[in-house]
């Protein structure tokens, strides 16, 4: 399921683009091509959340986004929060703030007394000592954690208690949170490893070939 949905949301931001360039039909296997998936995956994962194509105009791409709209428009994800306004922290307020109709990031937290009561990039920074009335005014059940290790477990442990629901991770540590609560980890050092593997690998594979 959790792959599906990652799919679904690229799907969702291809289709935006699409619609943006002029378009207003696409089939599968043009948006297969796009995604970097199969036509039968798309395909799948479309009727999954009960849109289907014609055979003669493939999908309608205004109807399939607000279909991809009301799937995940779910109420209790609406507002975020984010804990560590440092260079990265700073940098993702700035990206998920620019289109607030898709992502509402209504506070940020950090220990630095420097960063408190300033706004970045209109988003309010408090002080940790008041995520729970922050978090309970604003009703946020999801929360971005840009801290270092050491202190990554003890803001997801706050989190928690004051009944964060899913958590976006990008400290390089597994965080021990309840099963009610769903991670994601975002390692960029991981990331950076794998891409500069396969780059070399790439490079090699085509020397090979000359």
């Amino acid at each position: 399921m959790e792959k599906t949905v990652e799919r679904l949301a690229l799907y969702r931001r291809l289709l935006k683009n699409q619609l943006r360039n002029g378009k207003t039909y696409i089939y599968s296997h043009q948006l297969a091509e796009i995604s970097g998936y199969s036509a039968a995956i798309v395909r799948r994962d479309l009727m999954n959340i009960g849109y289907y194509g014609t055979p003669r105009h493939g999908y309608e791409i205004k109807a399939l986004i607000e279909c991809l709209d009301v799937f995940f428009d779910k109420p209790d994800v609406k507002n975020l929060i984010l804990v560590g306004a440092g260079n990265l922290g700073r940098a993702l307020i700035a990206y998920f703030t620019k289109d607030k109709s898709e992502y509402n990031l209504v506070a940020a937290f950090d220990s630095d007394p420097l960063k408190v009561n300033l706004k970045y990039n209109g988003c309010p920074c408090h002080s940790l000592e008041k995520i729970a009335d922050v978090v309970a005014d604003l009703k946020a059940s999801v929360g971005i954690i840009t801290v270092p290790a050491e202190n990554a477990q003890s803001v997801a442990d706050l989190m928690v208690k004051n009944r964060i629901k899913g958590i976006l991770n990008f400290a390089p540590l597994s965080l021990n949170v309840p099963d009610s609560v769903y991670v994601e980890n975002v390692d960029l050092a991981l990331m950076l490893e794998k891409v500069l593997y396969f780059s070399v690998h790439r490079r090699q594979e085509e020397t090979g070939k000359k």
